[in-house]
C-alpha cells in the first residue's frame, strides 16, 4: 500500500472516529462547556450529560483564549411578578400558556434558569385562574423546568398604607384556609412559598397549617412587633420578603419591623439590589446582620420592566409611573411598585456596595434560595446537579449574560 493510500486511510479513520464520538456524545446528550469558574477564576471544562452536570474539569488554558467568559450556576429569582409585558398578578385574561413560556424565555436572557412566578394581592377569582394557568404549563418540555414552584405574595398582609405598598387595600384581607386551599389545588399544590404578615388575626394558625404542608412562610408587608415576628419563626416562617420595602416612611426608631427580623437568625431575607429599593447603606448592613449566606438578591420585577417610561394603570386604575431612569412608582401611596430590573442588575449591585465578591453575589442570586426552598437538584455549579448555567463576563459591576444552559441545553446566546 502507497503511504498515499495509508494516509488516507487514518485520516478516513480519524474522521469516523471523530464523527462516532460526537454522535455518540449527542445520543447520550453529552456535550462540554468551558469558562473561568465564577469562584475561582481558573479555566474549567464541565461535561454535562442528560441535563446534569457530569464532570468539572481544572484545564490549563481555554480553548479559546478570546473567548474568556466567566461561567456560574444559572440566577435563581424567588420574585417575579411578571416580565416583558406579561403579568402573572393581573386578572382580565391577560395570562396565557404562551405568556409564561415568553416571559421564560426573555428571563434566560438574563441568565435566570429558575424562578417563581410571584402573584399579588387580588381577587380569589382572579388568582385561582391564574394559578391554573401556570400549573398547566408549568411541566411543558419547553420551559425545561425552570419554574420548580409558585410565590404568593399576599392577599394576607397589612391593609396599613405604606405596609401594604402598593398591593390593591379592596383585596387584601384575613387568612383563610379554605380559600387558600382552593389556590393551592389550582396550582397543582406547586406553591412553595406564601409572603403574610405575622400581626393579623389568623396569621399564627395559617403559618402552622403552611408549614406543615412544606410550604415556606415569608414575612412581610407587615408592621409586627418583635414578639409576633419571633412567634412566627417558631411557628415556621423562614424568610422576610425584600426586607426593607413594604415598609412605611415613617417608623419608630425603636419598635419597627426591620430590628426583629435582622435580629432572628432562624430568619433569611430577600433584599431588591436594584439601586432605588434600598440605599447602599441599608444592603450593606442588611447583609452584613444576616451574612451572605442567609441573604437572597431578589427582583420583585414586573410586567412594566422593558416598557417605555410613562403612566401605566394598576388593578384599582391608579396611576405607575415608570420613570426615564427605570424607577417604578406609585405616586397616590409615595411608595414603590416593583422593579423594572432583572437579577442581574442587582447582582452587580450588590457586589458594588457591599465590596462582595462575585461568587458571593451570585450565591445569593442562586445557592440561597435553591436551599431555602429545599430544592437540592439546582443553584451551584456541582457534579450531579442540573446543568443550569450562564455564561457572563463583567464591566464596571455591570453583569453582560452572554451564553445561558437550561437543562444542559443552550436556550440563549448573543
Amino acid at each position: 500500500m502507497s503511504s498515499k493510500n495509508l494516509s488516507l486511510k487514518i485520516v478516513f479513520r480519524i474522521a469516523f472516529l471523530l464523527t462516532f464520538i460526537f454522535v455518540m456524545n449527542e445520543t447520550n446528550g453529552q456535550q462540554t462547556v468551558e469558562g473561568l469558574h465564577f469562584a475561582t477564576g481558573k479555566p474549567v471544562q464541565i461535561e454535562i450529560q442528560n441535563g446534569k452536570i457530569l464532570k468539572i474539569i481544572d484545564i490549563e488554558k481555554l480553548s479559546d483564549a478570546s473567548n474568556n467568559l466567566i461561567v456560574a450556576p444559572g440566577f435563581f429569582d424567588n420574585q417575579i411578578n411578571g416580565f416583558a409585558g406579561v403579568s402573572f398578578s393581573f386578572g382580565g385574561g391577560e395570562l396565557t400558556e404562551e405568556g409564561v413560556k415568553k416571559a421564560t424565555k426573555a428571563l434566560w436572557e438574563r441568565g435566570v434558569t429558575s424562578y417563581l412566578p410571584t402573584l399579588t394581592t387580588n381577587s380569589g377569582e382572579v388568582l385561582t385562574k391564574n394559578f391554573s394557568i401556570l400549573a398547566k404549563v408549568k411541566d411543558d418540555e419547553d420551559l425545561l423546568g425552570s419554574i420548580p414552584g409558585y410565590h404568593l405574595e399576599g392577599p394576607y398582609i397589612s391593609p396599613i398604607d405604606g405596609y401594604r405598598g402598593a398591593h390593591s387595600k379592596r383585596f387584601v384581607r384575613l387568612p383563610d384556609w379554605k380559600e387558600f386551599m382552593e389556590f393551592y389545588s389550582a396550582a397543582g399544590k406547586n406553591i412553595i412559598t406564601v409572603t403574610v404578615a405575622p400581626e393579623i388575626e389568623g396569621a399564627m394558625e395559617f403559618i402552622k397549617k403552611c408549614t406543615d404542608l412544606g410550604i415556606v412562610i415569608s414575612l412581610g408587608h407587615h408592621n409586627g412587633t418583635a414578639q409576633q415576628i419571633n412567634e412566627a419563626v417558631k411557628n415556621g416562617a423562614k424568610t422576610c420578603t425584600h426586607l426593607g420595602n413594604g415598609c412605611a416612611n415613617m417608623i419608630n426608631r425603636h419598635d419597627n419591623p426591620l430590628w426583629a427580623q435582622l435580629a432572628n437568625d432562624g430568619l433569611m431575607i430577600s433584599i431588591i439590589c436594584d439601586g432605588f429599593h434600598l440605599r447602599p447603606e441599608e444592603i450593606r448592613t442588611f447583609s452584613k446582620a444576616k451574612g451572605y449566606n442567609k441573604t437572597i438578591i431578589t427582583s420583585d420585577v414586573t410586567s412594566y420592566a422593558g416598557l417605555k417610561p410613562g403612566i401605566y394603570k394598576n388593578i384599582d386604575g391608579d396611576d405607575i409611573e415608570l420613570t426615564v431612569d427605570g424607577k417604578i412608582q406609585y405616586p397616590a401611596q409615595q411608595v414603590l411598585a416593583g422593579s423594572a430590573s432583572s437579577i442581574d442588575k442587582g447582582i452587580g449591585h450588590a457586589m458594588k456596595v457591599t465590596g462582595c465578591t462575585l461568587a458571593e453575589a451570585i450565591g445569593m442570586a442562586s445557592a440561597n434560595p435553591a436551599k431555602l426552598y429545599g430544592l437540592t437538584d439546582r443553584g451551584v455549579l456541582e457534579v450531579g446537579k442540573r446543568a443550569d448555567l450562564v455564561l457572563l463576563s463583567v464591566e464596571d459591576y455591570v453583569l453582560n449574560v452572554q451564553k445561558t444552559y437550561v437543562k444542559g441545553e443552550l436556550v440563549f446566546e448573543k
